[in-house]
Formats: C-alpha cells, structure tokens, sequence
C-alpha cells in the first residue's frame, strides 16, 4: 500500500517519524458511462479554454483568480517555501479526552506506522494516551491544507483522524421541536433499545445490496432476467406510535426467543 502522507510526529522535543497510510477500502462496484447508441466508453479530455488544444498533467500549473480572468501562478517550488519546519511535523498541540471531540468534525482516517527506528517512541506514546484514555491534538500542513488532526491509540498502533474545521461544519437546516412524551412512551422505547443491544462486531456487517448488485450484473451477463427484490413496507404508513413500540418489542423479543 503506497504512502498518503510522511511526516514525524512532534511532541515536545521527541520526533517520531511515521507513515500514514488509508485505512479504508474501496469496495464498492462502479459503472463506466458509456454512449447509448454505440455503447463506447464516454472519455472526458482537458484543453485549454484559450486555444482549444488538449493538455496533458505536464502542461498544467496552478493559478489562483485574484481578479476576473486574473491568475497568479503558484508554483510547486512557492508552495513548498511558505512551508515552515513546523509544518512539514504532525506537531502536537495538546491532549483532550476523547468524548471531547464532536464525532461530526471527523473527515477520515490514516494508520499511523512508525519508521524504522522511531518504534519504541511510538509505542511510549500510543501506551501513554491509553494508560490516560486521551488523544493527541496536533496540526500538519497536508497539501496545501493545514490539518487538524487526532492520533487516536488502539490497542494494535495509532489513527491519525483528519477532522473539519469548526467554520467548515454547516449549521442545522432546521431547528428540531422538542417534543413532549409521555412515560409510558419513553419505557418502552427504553425497553426496545435494551431487547436489540448487544457487542458491536464490524465483521458481522456486510453489504448486503452491493452483494445483490454484483449477482444481477451476473445475471445480465448470462441473458438471465432481473427479478424484483422482495420490498417489504414501504415506510408511509402512519400508525399509532404506541403500537408502532409495542409491535416492534413483539418482534425483538421473538427473535430472542428463537436465538
């Protein structure tokens, strides 16, 4: 798996050089648009808006529109100058527990593996935060974007979460009423909740509708016709919440019971 990002994390006078890596995989299937009538791929070309001449990635720089139809150039070798010392380090601002960060600041995630060398620091640290049940805090410029980041201990090594902004965190479309409920409602709902808890297993999940994507795209291969999915409710009905609860436990519990 190739780099995403390099850089030492900086805590205090300690350097501790890291890779950081996807943590994540594409799995999902994806289609090619492709022209109705001839079925031949549709390609997308890039030219120059000017001269009407196709570029290539080598004949491409960057440029910043300060006026209309203005640019100034901004060259790999500009962008590596503003570049501080600090900025090129994961440098680590400070150390917070993690309930303190917002779940909705999170963007992605990157494992975090040592270099050669740099392990036994690596490890004091991910020991620490967990001893403490904390993360780190920590800024570095990726890009031209300066990340503000977790690093997150696990019980295997570290994640390195890039997190939003606070300015870049949209507010709430609408606000929610607050509604008032009766107890009996709450108890029950309490009791549903209870009835279908039991120990995350990420394992355990699956995706369930690409499986049945890659079994019609079989089907279509073979000259066999596509049979529609079971549908189930179609979620319009509106029925009595207190029903709704009582049903829904009837259920669960039945399931229990057949477990």
């Amino acid at each position: 798996m190739a780099v995403a990002h390099k850089g030492s994390i900086s805590m205090g006078l300690v350097l501790i050089p890291i890779g950081m890596y996807k943590s994540t995989i594409d799995n999902d299937i994806h289609f090619n648009q492709l022209d109705k009538e001839s079925k031949a791929r549709i390609r997308y070309k890039k030219y120059c808006s000017h001269c009407g001449k196709e570029v290539t990635s080598q004949d491409i720089v960057k440029g910043y529109e300060y006026e209309k139809d203005k640019y100034v150039i901004m060259t790999d070798e500009d962008l590596e100058k503003i570049k501080t010392k600090r900025d090129k380090t994961i440098h680590i601002i400070q150390f917070a527990k993690i309930s303190e960060v917002d779940m909705i600041y999170y963007e992605k995630d990157y494992y975090a593996i040592p270099d050669t060398g740099a392990e036994k620091a690596y490890e004091l640290l991910r020991q620490a935060l967990l001893a403490q049940k904390k993360v780190a805090i920590a800024k570095s410029v990726m890009g031209t974007n300066e990340k503000l980041l977790v690093l997150y201990p696990t019980k295997e090594g570290m994640i390195v979460k890039t997190l939003y902004y606070h300015d870049e965190i949209a507010a709430v479309p609408k606000q929610i009423p607050k509604m008032q409920l009766e107890k009996n409602e709450l108890d029950m709902a309490k009791l549903l909740i209870e009835n279908m808890t039991k120990p995350f297993v990420a394992a355990e999940f699956h995706d369930e509708y690409q499986a049945r994507l890659r079994e019609a795209i079989m089907k279509k291969i073979q000259g066999q016709e596509i049979v529609t999915a079971d549908q189930g409710t179609d979620g319009n009905n509106i029925i009595n919440l207190m029903d709704a609860l009582e049903k829904s436990l009837e259920i669960t519990q039945n399931q229990q019971g057949m477990a």
